[in-house]
């Protein structure tokens, strides 16, 4: 809608980016963003405000206001994983998936927060401090939550935006751009997505680039898509996949960007249901909104049958094994010598390395660290 309005002249891309940096300002106690790149963003609807005017926008995306989970690398913008390791450092190149935006004119308005080096599913553990969910400001929930006698508790009343890419989906959320970027290893899009009410899309593994994608776990970590809607996401996903040189595990074969049909039969579809999904500590609340969705598609005509995945049960012991095991690896370039954060600590180069990694990672990334060489000597 907001690309039909820049096509038509209802709004220009500058009013458009003016709106949206006036709401990161007013929505400042979210913590959405870590980094907001006001005079670039600006520099970049004008350039695309004169595509519009001799009518050679660069597509779809031309002129829409994105914004940038904290761990993709972007040319001279400081890049920190909210991560004291990283404070200050600027990449001297940008991430294929985020230069893919702005060779389409996307208008990047910043950087967003979340858990250190993307380790949590909160967005409650990175050096900025914590993302709040925008919902926690709803009068629905503030009716619901806030007792009428304690008012001075609202400020403390708020509920997570979940992780790692919190800021990514609260920034969606909150109507301050039309689209962000957030990573997936283990639910890290999709779960502030699920908490913050917009549509968090993991693509399949090797459809879109991780090259500058500072990595977590090679083996799992995706470029995550946050939207308002399936279409834009859609939009959005056919804008970055396809194969990059600078990524040896993306497809080889040609992408051909696609269009959402308006109406899909269903009834072609065959959906299963895993039995072992229902697991011990799964709320009633989950598992009701799960058989709501399961009828829809029933009711739809859709062939809904239950299945069984009888591995599940070893999935999260599985996942933490490589999880850590993969990130003592990655976190070991951190060791004060080339960039980042470097302690004062001189008596030795060992010594150097100890108290930068004490000093820099939190206590999450220190324990997974210590998990992963754990496991990377076991036999």
């Amino acid at each position: 809608q907001v690309s039909a309005a820049l096509k038509e002249g209802h709004v220009t891309p500058t009013e458009l980016c003016q709106r949206c940096l006036a709401l990161i300002k007013s929505t400042k106690f979210l913590n959405a963003y870590i980094t907001v790149v006001e005079e670039t963003a600006l520099k970049q609807a004008e350039e695309s405000e004169k595509r519009y005017r001799t009518g050679q926008p660069l597509g779809v995306l031309d002129g829409i206001p994105i914004a940038v989970k904290d761990n993709f690398s972007t040319a001279g913008i400081e890049t920190t994983c909210a991560s004291e390791m990283l404070k200050g450092y600027i990449p001297p190149y940008s991430a294929t998936v985020v230069q893919k935006l702005l060779d389409q004119g996307a208008v990047l308005l910043g950087k967003t927060n979340l858990d250190e080096f993307a380790m949590g599913s909160g967005s409650t553990d990175g050096v900025f401090g914590p993302v709040r969910n925008p919902w926690s400001y709803s009068r629905q929930y503030k009716e619901k939550s806030v007792p009428k006698s304690h008012p001075e508790d609202e400020d403390s009343n708020w509920v997570i935006a979940g992780g790692s890419s919190g800021g990514s989906a609260a920034a969606v959320s909150s109507f301050t751009c039309f689209a962000a970027l957030g990573s997936d290893t283990g639910g890290s899009t999709r779960n502030p997505a699920a908490h913050c009410g917009v549509v968090g899309l993991k693509p399949t593994y090797g459809l879109i680039s991780r090259h500058g994608l500072i990595p977590l776990v090679n083996s799992m970590d995706v470029p995550g898509i946050l939207t308002r809607c399936v279409d834009d996401a859609a939009v959005v996903l056919g804008s970055l996949a396809g194969h990059d040189p600078k990524d040896s595990t993306t497809i080889q074969d040609n992408f051909k960007p696609f269009e959402l049909p308006n109406l899909i039969d269903v009834s072609k579809l065959s959906i299963g249901i895993p039995k072992e999904y229902h697991a011990p500590g799964l709320s009633s609340e989950i598992l009701a909104l799960w058989s709501k969705a399961a009828d829809l598609f029933k009711n739809a005509g859709a062939n809904v049958i239950e299945v069984s995945l009888p591995h599940t049960h070893y999935s999260i012991v599985c996942y933490h094994v490589l999880c850590t095991a993969e990130v003592a690896s990655n976190m070991a370039r951190f060791d004060g010598l080339e960039y980042g954060h470097r302690s004062d600590m001189n008596k030795s180069t060992e010594s150097m390395y100890a108290a930068t990694r004490r000093e820099g990672f939190n206590d999450v990334v220190r324990g997974r660290i210590l998990s992963g060489n754990y496991f990377l000597l076991k036999q």
